[in-house]
């Protein structure tokens, strides 16, 4: 009987032992990681890419969203050709996955159409489309050559309206 109870303790203690081994090989990835896997870099970096690639620069909105965000990437997409070469730069909350702020950016001579659901006039004149399309609202416009497209959730819909998104546009 004293043999059984040791060969069990021994068991369980083995398995108690290995447990955090086992919890550790099923740890989420850090999200820096996850990113960069896929092709994102710092926005620095993206931004010198794309503005080297296109011999032309482009300014960022100085405003972003009244969200707090722990991350930001960026990716230069360097397809075949300059028709769908395009600046990506994504704000994230890692704590709050459905709290996403995406900047794209294209030259106007590839830009992408879209069905309008409400025009906005901007600072300079120029006129801003809001655009809701499955899961986020859009906020499309043109400066300098360039087409502009902001991205947020519509979680933070009531954080992020039109007009905030125009405030943003405001601020290239």
């Amino acid at each position: 009987m004293k043999i059984c109870k040791l060969f069990c303790f021994i068991i369980l203690m083995g398995g108690v032992n290995n447990a955090p081994v086992i919890a550790a090989k099923n740890q989420p990835r850090p999200l820096e990681e996850i990113y960069f896997k896929i092709g994102y870099t710092t926005v620095e970096e993206a931004v010198s890419e794309f503005e080297q690639h296109f011999k032309k620069d482009v300014k960022l909105p100085v405003r972003v969203p009244p969200i707090t965000f722990t991350h930001h990437f960026g990716r230069f997409n360097n397809l075949e050709g300059d028709v769908n070469d395009s600046l990506e730069v994504v704000f994230l909350n890692e704590d709050f996955p459905g709290l996403h702020f995406k900047i794209d950016i294209r030259p106007v001579s590839h830009k992408i159409p879209w069905s309008v659901n409400d025009t906005h006039k901007l600072q300079n004149g120029s006129n801003a489309q809001y655009i809701n399309v499955a899961n986020f609202n859009l906020l499309v416009f043109e400066r300098e050559g360039w087409q502009y497209i902001l991205s947020v959730d519509k979680k933070a819909s009531g954080q992020v309206t039109a007009e905030v998104l125009v405030e943003i546009a405001n601020s290239v």
